[in-house]
């Protein structure tokens, strides 16, 4: 997991460049893609986009790049300012990173970022891809941002969980491998350092017992003898 404000923010650049690229796939491809094809009349998605003059964002067509910067910068943005502070924020109410282990709290961070963004950016979708040409409505653009709330939530779910995450995580390993590395030295360090004072502690509590424990014996000793000498 990230440490500090510069590991954060690139954790969210990677996570982010996959997400987007994943989505504007699934938007294009498995979406929309048939009524793509038949519209322009072609065989592949990508010759439909191509015919019709890319991808129909904010009332024009933007080329597939244009659309997925874009939504690059916005979501980069959002996840920045909402998603990873306030997914953390909402684990934490349910987990204890200091306690619960660590891959159920990453869960917990995983379900919450999924909770935020996903319908947060959907209905950020739902400006950028309304059909402006015929008129503007808001409860069209509320049932437009429900239905893609509805198609992107399992999907946003199921690829974060299992494919996303996981592969984001492979690459922060792999970009800061040397500082992982060392906070592991550090913490083993710490928590052998932790071990003998605790050990040390454990034995001069002992100590202390057996101490008080002969002072009682000698107590108890000199008590009998005074007795002893009063009955004589």
């Amino acid at each position: 997991m990230p440490r500090n404000q510069l590991q954060r923010m690139v954790f969210a650049f990677i996570t982010v460049v996959i997400t987007v690229h994943a989505y504007v796939f699934y938007s294009l491809y498995v979406i929309n893609g048939n009524v793509l094809m038949q519209i322009n009349g072609t065989n592949s998605v990508i010759a439909a986009i191509n015919k019709q003059g890319g991808v129909y964002m904010f009332g024009r067509y933007l080329p597939i790049w244009a659309c997925i910067l874009i939504e690059f910068c916005l979501a980069y943005l959002l996840e920045n300012i909402m998603g990873s502070p306030l997914s953390f924020k909402l684990a934490c109410r349910v987990f204890n990173p200091a306690k619960n282990h660590p891959m159920m709290f990453e869960t917990a961070i995983i379900c919450a970022t999924v909770g935020l963004m996903c319908p947060a950016m959907s209905f950020i979708a739902a400006w950028l891809y309304y059909p402006y040409y015929a008129g503007f409505n808001i409860f069209t653009l509320l049932a437009n941002w429900l239905k893609l709330v509805c198609f992107n939530f399992p999907f946003a779910y199921f690829t974060q969980l299992f494919f996303i995450q996981p592969a984001v995580r492979v690459i922060f390993k792999a970009l800061f491998r040397k500082d992982i590395e060392k906070r592991a030295k550090e913490d083993e360090h710490f928590g052998a350092e932790n071990e003998q004072e605790a050990i040390a502690d454990i034995f001069k509590r002992i100590d202390e017992i057996q101490e008080e424990i002969a002072h009682e014996h000698r107590r108890i000793k000199a008590l009998e003898e005074n007795i002893k000498s009063q009955n004589i």
